[in-house]
This record gives C-alpha cells, structure tokens and sequence, in this order.
C-alpha cells in the first residue's frame, strides 16, 4: 500500500491480527523482565481464590503485544518505501477486561489521522484488543507511529 491509499482510509478499519495466546510463560517472562511478580499473575494457585479464578496477564503485557505480535500478525498493513517505524507514543490507554492466562487475543486498528514530518508520516491509530470469545475488549489505545520513508 501507498501513502496516499493509506490517506485515504482515514477513519476506517485497516487492520486486523492474528490470534495471539497469552501463556502462563510469557507472564511470567513479563514479570521477570518488568519485577512486576504480583501473585494474581504468577501463582495460579492463589490467583485461582481471586474474583479472577486463575491467573491473568498484566494489562501492560497485553498493551506490549502491540508493539511485537499484533504488527507482525497482520497488525498494520506494509507501506511501500517504508525504511522504518519507530513508536512515538500514546494518547489514551484503557485496560477494559481482565486477560486470563490462555486467552486468545488480536488487534483490530482503525486510522484516525496521518500527518506529514520531514521525512516521515505520523499516523495515529485506535487499537482495540480483542479478546477471543469475549463482547468486551481486553484493552483499548490511541497509538502514534512515526513511519520513515
């Protein structure tokens, strides 16, 4: 796809990932490398005794997958003479439902703006992260990517 196609879906849908399933290793290997070890997503015996029945991912986890997973599952589509995209931040986050560990997620992106840098396009785009089997999503945010061209 080109800039100018891309331009053009301002306001619509433009992407949708692959399914991701969120194990108890990438958890823990989460915890591990954040130091965030607190039990309802570590040990699934006590976890199992919260409201949650059992342990969930960190929302911050489930936020990360935007960055890896869902971009490389089909998350975003490729623009052509594209040299690299860098994050630049975000606007708005918001951890809508609990990730038990198991669960199937994917990103569905909609385009909410493109503007033009020296060099590089800036878009911004709302994520929503789905949760398989679930009316509620996991999590929702604004993104800006920086796209180098």
């Amino acid at each position: 796809m080109h800039l100018p196609d891309l331009r053009a879906r301002v306001g619509q849908e433009v992407a949708l990932s692959e399914w991701v399933t969120v194990t108890q290793e990438m958890v823990h290997q989460f915890a591990d490398a954040t130091g965030d070890h607190q039990f309802i997503h570590v040990d699934p015996e006590r976890a199992a005794r919260t409201p949650f029945g059992g342990p969930v991912a960190h929302g911050f986890l489930t936020l990360s997958l935007l960055a890896g997973h869902f971009m490389t599952g089909g998350g975003f589509p490729p623009l052509e003479g594209t040299r690299m995209v860098v994050n630049y931040g975000l606007n708005r986050v918001r951890f809508i439902s609990p990730v038990p560990v198991g669960s199937r997620l994917r990103n569905r992106a909609t385009l909410l703006g493109v503007e033009d840098g020296q060099g590089f396009a800036q878009m911004t785009v709302t994520n929503t992260i789905e949760i398989e089997g679930s009316e509620r999503p996991a999590a929702t945010a604004e993104t800006v990517m920086r796209v180098y061209l």
